[in-house]
């Protein structure tokens, strides 16, 4: 190198954070195969999460007949002339079902929204 050659410097970009935040959402947008597979965790978290909630109704739907055979007060208990396990088989599904796709529905919206606020926040570089 000859002596009075400028020496060489490295450059680095403060801003290098919000080249990725764009890249991010323009994957995403775009369909690439980064953005289609941040898009399919979203929608696998979602299916996960409708699965488990439709396990547990399915096990408490389950459990009225259950009890109906192991417990003899239960299954010959009458009201109004109607065993009680038919009216609980006949009224119990309403609420459990309304209240199941409440949980889902608040669930499901907040992964929504934890996606949405991950792509911000990169977005705005943090």
């Amino acid at each position: 190198m000859a002596p009075d050659a400028p020496r060489r410097e490295r450059v680095v970009l403060s801003q290098r954070r919000g080249a990725r935040a764009v890249r991010t959402r323009a994957e995403v947008a775009e369909q690439t195969l980064v953005g289609e597979h941040l898009v399919r965790g979203l929608v696998r978290a979602q299916l996960g999460l409708a699965l488990r909630i439709g396990l547990a109704v399915l096990l408490v739907f389950l459990a009225v007949p259950l009890v109906g055979v192991a417990v003899d007060e239960f299954a010959s208990a009458t009201l109004f002339g109607i065993t009680l396990n038919w009216i609980v088989l006949a009224l119990l599904p309403y609420p459990v079902m309304y209240v199941a796709g409440r949980v889902y529905i608040r669930l499901a919206e907040q992964a929504e929204r934890d996606f949405m606020k991950l792509m911000d926040d990169e977005e705005h570089g943090r």
